[in-house]
């Protein structure tokens, strides 16, 4: 009897659950019909807020902000389609509105529809299909005047609140494009970038450098982002620019994504070979948004003395005055405000001056090989050693103009760190290499030594260098040991030259 009445009690629940759902069912189809039927009574009108200004080749701000802010409502899950996607947290899961799928919004009583439109557009002239996307807003005409307004400052303030809240950075990179990838409907360019998490682990207190210059590089850059007024009152473009220059492996595009995480600006990471010309180098820049890093790795590739006569560069069709005016040309004052720009050489000491001029570098940081400073910044990076009994004879050899770059000393550190000893040996093992193949490598005429870094620091009387303590305690170790007088060059390294640790500012 007791079997019997706990089976009935299960169809019962059984049943009643069906109902319930049945029943709930019902109400979202006959809510869906509801609407259905209200949209056909009533008038509406549609708004577009396509990704690039219909008037320009910008980005469209507004349309960032729009996703974001769709993205975050709670009835996107209502949505037939949504794509999920890793968000910003380990193993977390996020929702994100497919394309050609709609979401529903309410906003001071009234009700609002998002359509998210992707467009394929086929261009016969450089065969190659083009997208589009544009959200399509859908409110009652009756709606419109009254909340539209107030609507759109909403989404501003929402979405503002999201990033803030959320700030994840990204790294752009340019793609190829041939001829001008026009738009086959409204002869519109489209989007020249693509974006990934840009999720370098470098920070400012993780890079190798002078702690002076580490507080300088910071002062500067926090005085950069107060001093939009200033900029502005000067009649100047709210820009700073920054060149990077030394051997390769010295850290430099470690210390642009250092820069990024500091400020919290996203990267746009300009390869010059992708670019057909001056006009597409334009394009690229006006496609950029505020708050962000424009990049030019090995710029003296392109810009040198040897070619400016020809006023192009000889690795692509992008001409000298073309990266003049990139840097400071008219185009900036429409959309440089905000911006910080970073270029990088392995040497300046054949670039033409007028790419080196005050107004398109403000700020010159060398970055030399290591010395006895980085190698203890980069010991306690890799090894967590902040002492060893090993660091006497590390400093020994550094004293004799030995030296390797952070990247290959770095490398010989990660590879032994299991025995912080045995990583010190290796260590010193590859400065006594170096330095006994420069001293069978770079005897002058007179069997006189030349460090690396002096030739790197009195390639200008103007040079920077960016590691305390690196050029001058060597040279004058060198002239105690083997009686280095004079370089041979006519060129004397000045009093500008011996001035290590400090930011280079054009005057």
């Amino acid at each position: 009897m007791g079997v019997l009445l706990l089976l009935l009690f299960v169809i019962v629940l059984f049943i009643a659950v069906r109902l319930f759902l049945y029943r709930t069912a019902i109400t979202l189809r006959l809510k869906k019909w509801g609407h259905w039927v209200e949209d056909r009574i009533h008038v509406h009108q549609t708004l577009k807020v396509p990704e690039l200004n219909e008037d320009s080749q910008e980005i469209n701000i507004f349309y960032r902000k729009v996703s974001t802010y769709l993205n975050s409502l709670s009835s996107i899950e209502d949505s037939d389609f949504t794509n999920l996607v890793s968000g910003k947290k380990p193993n977390s899961v996020v929702l994100s509105l497919d394309d050609d799928q709609k979401v529903a919004d309410t906003f001071l009583g009234a009700r609002l529809s998002w359509t998210n439109k992707l467009e394929h557009i086929n261009d016969e002239i450089n065969k190659i299909n083009v997208s589009k996307k544009t959200f399509i807003l859908k409110i009652k005409k009756k709606d419109k005047r009254r909340i539209l307004q107030a609507y759109i400052q909403h989404i501003y303030r929402a979405a503002e609140d999201i990033e803030t809240r959320c700030k994840e950075l990204k790294l752009y990179m340019n793609m190829m494009t041939s001829s001008s990838l026009l738009s086959a409907c409204d002869n519109r360019i489209v989007n020249r970038w693509s974006s990934v998490r840009l999720s370098h682990p470098a920070t400012l207190e993780s890079i190798a450098m002078d702690s002076d210059l580490k507080k300088k590089v910071k002062s500067d850059l926090e005085l950069f982002l107060k001093s939009k007024q200033y900029y502005h009152r000067l009649g100047r473009v709210w820009k700073r620019s920054y060149l990077l220059y030394g051997p390769s492996g010295t850290g430099k595009s470690s210390f642009i994504a250092a820069i990024a995480k500091f400020i919290s600006y996203d990267v746009y990471d300009i390869d010059l070979s992708k670019v057909k010309d001056d006009s597409d180098l334009k394009m690229l820049l006006l496609q950029t948004t505020s708050r962000s890093i424009i990049v030019i790795e090995d710029l003296d590739r392109f810009v040198t003395s040897n070619n400016s006569n020809s006023n192009s560069s000889n690795l692509s069709g992008i001409s000298l005055s073309g990266i003049l005016n990139f840097m400071d040309g008219i185009l900036n004052s429409c959309c440089g405000d905000e911006k910080i720009m970073i270029f990088t050489m392995n040497t300046k000491e054949k670039i033409d001056q007028a790419v080196l001029r005050p107004g398109r570098i403000d700020v010159h940081l060398y970055f030399p090989l290591c010395n006895f400073n980085s190698f203890k910044t980069l010991a306690n990076n890799c090894l967590g050693l902040k002492d060893h009994k090993l660091f006497s004879q590390v400093e020994e050899i550094f004293l004799t103009g030995a030296t390797i770059s952070p990247a290959e000393m770095s490398e010989l550190m990660i590879s032994n760190r299991g025995s912080p000893g045995r990583a010190l040996r290796s260590v010193i093992t590859a400065l006594q290499i170096n330095g006994d193949a420069r001293l069978s490598s770079s005897s002058g005429k007179n069997g006189v030594l030349l460090p690396d870094d002096t030739s790197s620091v009195a390639e200008d009387s103007s040079a920077y260098v960016m590691d305390g303590n690196c050029s001058v305690p060597v040279v004058k170790e060198i002239q105690k040991l083997y009686g280095l007088l004079r370089m041979k060059s006519g060129k004397k390294v000045g009093p500008s030259d011996q001035f290590s640790g400090s930011i280079e500012r054009s005057r």
